[in-house]
């Protein structure tokens, strides 16, 4: 742990919302969200995955390239000012054209004084009904860093990271001391009778495992609402949520628009840490094979 870029304590938000058609509406909610927030204390302030827009990956549609941006561009520009006038650090999902052809799904940390502490590109990248990131999105390839802030050191993944625990792993070796996860999940609405409960609780169980794991807090905010662009849609479910490092929920949200807050602190990671020293048993001299797809020689 840094303690540099630590301070004892600090707010965290996530700011869950509803995304409409406007993208200008939607950049002006998530901005008095992130007003408010602020104002209730919070000094890391995490939006959704995407949330300029709505959910367009529901279908392969070539004029969706059109809204991507540059980093930086208007987006991050825009909460780069309001970073510093709050004095807060704010991240930021945007769809990055990176060069004609080239897209990623990006999240942006942008630190108390304005500055970009660094960019983290999607590496995980499903392709799924209603969920055709494959068509938009290049992999990402900046590794997994953590970055410094004025209140912590920081790492971002993005939605489809979160069930892979080596991302996590990679996150908290980097020095991550909170690992906040931008995101867009819901249900298909025909499958929300049947399978909905369970997947709700595979996506936060999976993410609670990772905060335990690596003794480090882990944050998912995700968008809500229901967002109809091919076929029935998706029903963004919400229930943002912060685990600390044994776990245990500090704070969720519900299925509507709302800021869900919760404290950090660098002595229960400290204290966790020492009572639970899995990152000092670790064998790194016997794990050579998870670079392989498959042990196909012990098959």
């Amino acid at each position: 742990m840094n303690a540099k870029v630590w301070v004892p304590q600090f707010d965290l938000a996530l700011v869950q919302m509803t995304c409409s058609d406007d993208m200008q509406a939607n950049l002006a909610k998530a901005e008095r969200r992130v007003r408010e927030a602020a104002a209730r204390g919070a000094r890391v302030i995490c939006l959704q995955e995407l949330f300029a827009t709505r959910y367009f990956c529901q279908r392969e549609d070539r004029r969706f390239f059109d809204l991507a941006e540059p980093v930086p561009g208007p987006i991050t520009e825009r909460f780069s000012r309001l970073a510093a006038e709050l004095d807060v650090v704010v991240v930021v999902s945007v769809f990055e054209r990176r060069a004609a052809g080239v897209y990623h799904n990006t999240a942006v940390v942008v630190d108390a004084d304005g500055a970009i502490a660094g960019i983290y590109r999607k590496m995980h990248i499903p392709d799924d009904p209603l969920y055709h990131e494959k068509f938009y999105f290049s992999p990402g390839d900046l590794s997994f860093r953590a970055f410094d802030t004025k209140y912590a050191r920081i790492g971002v993944l993005v939605c489809w990271d979160q069930w892979f625990p080596e991302a996590a792993r990679l996150m908290a070796l980097a020095g991550a001391s909170l690992i906040v996860y931008p995101t867009a999940i819901g249900w298909h609405p025909s499958e929300k009778h049947t399978e909905g409960a369970a997947q709700l609780d595979a996506w936060e169980t999976v993410q609670r495992g990772h905060a335990i794991a690596n003794g480090v807090y882990v944050a998912a905010v995700n968008r809500v609402g229901r967002e109809v662009i091919e076929r029935d849609g998706l029903e963004f479910w919400g229930r943002s949520f912060v685990a600390d490092p044994l776990g245990r929920i500090v704070a969720r949200g519900g299925g509507h628009e709302e800021i869900v807050t919760a404290t950090c602190a660098a002595s229960v990671i400290e204290e966790t840490r020492r009572y639970w020293p899995f990152l000092r048993d670790r064998r790194i001299d016997a794990y050579g094979d998870l670079s392989k797809r498959l042990r196909d020689d012990l098959r």
